[in-house]
């Protein structure tokens, strides 16, 4: 049986010789592409292939298309048949197509628009301008472009993304201003984070891994059940790694270093190796990424004479090994981990700009390891990919909590409230996607998850006759264990006429059981050991319009589930009635358009979207600080959002997001132990939120290119919580100015951030155990200027 098991354990979709494509592939699809322009043509080739393409648009011209059961290899010689442009084969089921032969370059291509990538994040190679989903993905070329290195530099670039701010490593992505608070404790992810094909994430924070040598960045909104086994409440956020390319050699370094006014200065190296290695007469391929980067500080502790104290550093590696013995194998091996650590926290209190006032540091650290193996087997009718992957997330926090010692201890000068937790998630993924040119397209998967988390929590206290001891006067060892089985899939099918209807379903169980022992100075101590189960459906149902112009209208309903859990934290015990939370709910409808206009100049991206979120859990706190999950109550989110691309010939790009949002809640949880009225709002999530970018590149001769960007971010008022009565954040703007200069594989880039020097605060919230509620801030960094270095060979 485990024999059968690995036979059938998945592929590659094409690997042709490196001289051309002189070699054969024995699997043979059923191809039907019409005649229209060769970059056209190539993305149904991509699509109906599954492979991945780049450099479509380097071609030129009208294909004649192809028609029949044909290899890959043979489609690709009908298609480009007459065409001034070449394709060549990088990697198992990947290929470049290239005007002519050049060296790899370190420069940036211009920005592409929001129409003209291929992307995976539906679990196939597809067009996303032919999906009934809104996804958008960003490029290695635009990442670079603007200088986004993770998340939430990349997010103003996407409609409906939002990250909160509360420091590096302790950030929450946020999709359509669907949020269940600011705060990261028991409650599931609503945004799933993926590494290439696996899920990285559980209950944490954003690991805020640095985006080096990336091939793109995917963002799917709405629930996704149907298409990834671990689900998904609001959307995924998807890293798509760069893979071997195992025909040649290449290398490039990358070298940054900025000043930031009243703070300490910032610098960053990252680069990447790619080495094709010849064993037994077959082709290993070995990509090894890595980076080291600091963040000075601005923030000024003057009760602690600490200039600049929250400094961040981050540093990681990444190896991807490939191997593909056959043309219809492939095995992907990947290794990474990341750390990073933050000194202090980035809070402050209104009106001291730069200053914070604070009895002991805060530091956060967050470090991720994991070890992932891809198997693909490949046939001409589909393909079965296998993920694997093992996964540790550590990450803690300390916090200053003086001001909350007195409801633990009687014997304290100062206090402090430490979090720690460990995760440990063994993942499997096993999906069977169709393949070939047909009316019938479906996909079916099994996925199987198994989480560990281990977070101890302890309130220490200080005294004045032993300062040297740190007395623990609190403490809450808990573990939880987490098992989950799901079948997921999707079957559609194109009645003609540009109409197409897909259904889908993520069916589920969930076990867990959480044991927590708790001790405290002032009361006894208690134990906790419960289980709890989660089973059920998760359905979605589109239908799709494709007219001749290219237009693209959809219609989605889709659902997204998250499993309820066991509340265990603080010196007393909480109510029976919240000791557990309940799961929630949320139902998405969707309208959506695509369409491109004046010779595909102009791109426009739109979806309005009705989601009904019942039961919402969100993590909230005690009035000791201690952390609790609950249920608030219903929300019902009305909103609409937009992408717009518009291309110049005389080298003007400006793409355009935006994002509108009426919330109203209601239904309250009664027990829910959130002080006040319900506010009539979610926390975090604006009702406005914006973004554009503005590219201007200049030809100079000589191979030389010169290229302006200009970014801006607005993102509206927010509330910090679920209580009408506390204070929200403000609205603010972010910008960013950059030139830059490539000859050949060197460039040169010169930015500007936060141009104007603003001190908006860009989250209103930073330490629970703050008992008077005063009002936090966290101040945008100062006004920093920067140049970045690249060469490439």
């Amino acid at each position: 049986m485990r024999r059968d098991l690995a036979a059938v354990a998945t592929c590659v979709v094409a690997a042709w010789g490196s001289g051309g494509l002189a070699e054969a592939a024995p699997a043979r699809i059923q191809f039907r592409i019409e005649p229209k322009a060769y970059s056209e043509a190539l993305l149904d080739l991509a699509q109906q292939a599954n492979v991945t393409l780049i450099g479509a648009a380097a071609c030129s011209g009208t294909s004649r298309g192809v028609s029949g059961l044909l290899t890959v290899e043979e489609a690709l010689d009908q298609v480009l048949a007459g065409a001034s442009c070449t394709a060549r084969v990088v990697a198992a089921g990947t290929v470049e197509v290239q005007a002519a032969p050049r060296a790899d370059s370190a420069r940036a291509s211009p920005p592409v628009t929001v129409s003209e990538v291929l992307v995976t994040a539906t679990r196939r190679v597809r067009d996303p301008r032919q999906l009934a989903v809104a996804v958008t993905a960003l490029p290695r070329a635009q990442l670079l472009a603007t200088g986004s290195a993770d998340a939430g530099e990349a997010a103003g670039q996407l409609a409906g993304v939002l990250a909160t701010n509360l420091g590096p490593g302790r950030n929450k992505l946020l999709l359509r201003g669907l949020s269940d608070g600011a705060y990261t404790g028991r409650a599931r992810s609503i945004v799933a984070t993926y590494l290439d094909d696996l899920p990285v994430n559980y209950n944490a924070p954003d690991p805020d891994l640095r985006l080096v040598d990336v091939d793109r960045v995917e963002v799917a909104r709405g629930p996704q059940g149907a298409l990834y086994g671990a689900g998904s409440l609001s959307g995924v956020y998807r890293i798509v790694t760069r893979k071997p390319d195992l025909t040649r050699f290449s290398a490039e370094l990358r070298t940054t270093g900025a000043l930031t006014q009243d703070g300490d200065p910032s610098y960053a190296v990252e680069g990447y190796a790619n080495y094709p290695l010849r064993l037994f007469g077959q082709t290993v391929g070995l990509r090894l990424s890595a980076y080291q980067e600091e963040q000075g500080g601005y923030l000024d502790n003057v009760r602690l004479a600490r200039n600049n104290a929250d400094r961040t550093e981050r540093r990681g590696a990444r190896l991807i090994v490939s191997y593909a013995p056959t043309d219809d194998w492939s095995f992907n091996l990947t290794l990474a981990g990341q750390h990073l650590r933050s000194d202090d926290t980035h809070y402050t209190s209104p009106g001291l700009k730069l200053k914070r006032d604070v009895r002991i540091p805060e530091p956060h650290v967050n470090d991720i390891e994991l070890a992932t193996a891809t198997i693909r087997r490949s046939w001409g009718w589909g393909e079965l990919t296998s993920s694997t992957g093992a996964i540790r997330h550590r990450y803690g926090s300390l916090f200053d909590a003086t001001s909350s010692q007195r409801l633990y201890t009687q014997f304290a000068t100062t206090s402090a409230y430490a979090e720690r937790t460990r995760t440990t998630m063994l993942v499997e993924d096993l999906v069977l996607t169709s393949r070939g040119a047909g009316r019938l397209e479906w996909l079916a998967g099994l996925y199987g998850s198994y989480t560990r988390v281990n977070s101890p929590t302890e309130f220490l206290a200080q005294v004045s006759f032993a300062p040297e001891v740190l007395a623990k006067v609190y403490g809450d060892d808990r573990r939880d264990r987490v098992g989950e089985l799901a079948a997921y899939g999707e079957i559609s099918y194109a009645f003609g006429d540009g109409w197409t209807v897909a259904l889908g379903a993520r069916g589920f169980t969930i076990q867990t059981r959480t044991r927590s022992s708790v001790v405290s100075e002032a009361f006894p101590p208690r134990d906790f050991d419960r289980e709890r189960a989660f089973s059920g459906v998760s359905p979605k149902l589109s239908i799709q319009k494709a007219f001749s112009d290219g237009t693209l209208a959809y219609a989605v309903i889709s659902e997204g589930y998250r499993s309820g859990g066991l509340n265990s934290g603080g010196a007393q015990p909480l109510p029976a009635a919240n000791q557990t939370f309940g799961a929630d709910r949320l139902i998405n409808y969707e309208l959506g358009m695509k369409t491109e206009m004046l010779e595909r100049r102009l791109a426009v991206n739109a979806a309005a979207f009705y989601s009904q979120w019942d039961d919402i859990q969100t993590d909230q706190f005690r009035n000791s600080g201690i952390p609790f999950t609950t249920n608030a109550g219903d929300a019902q989110v009305m909103g609409l959002e937009t992408e717009v691309s518009y291309r110049t010939d005389f080298g003007l790009l400006a793409q355009l997001n935006g994002r509108v949002t009426r919330t109203r809640t209601g239904r309250p949880n009664p027990s829910s132990l959130i002080l006040g009225k319900l506010a009539d709002g979610l926390p975090g999530a604006p009702p406005v939120s914006a973004g554009a970018v503005v590219s201007y590149e200049h030809d100079l001769g000589d191979d030389m290119t010169f290229r302006l960007v200009g970014q801006a971010t607005y993102v509206g008022r927010s509330r910090v919580s679920f209580e009408a009565a506390e204070p929200r954040t403000r609205a603010y703007t972010r910008m960013k100015l950059s030139a830059e200069v490539a000859k050949g594989p060197y460039s040169a880039q010169v930015f500007l951030v936060n141009p104007l020097n603003s001190y908006s605060d860009t989250f209103a919230f930073g330490n629970p155990f703050n008992l008077e509620r005063s009002r936090q801030v966290t101040p945008q960094r100062p006004r920093t200027i920067g140049v970045t270095l690249s060469a490439a060979l």
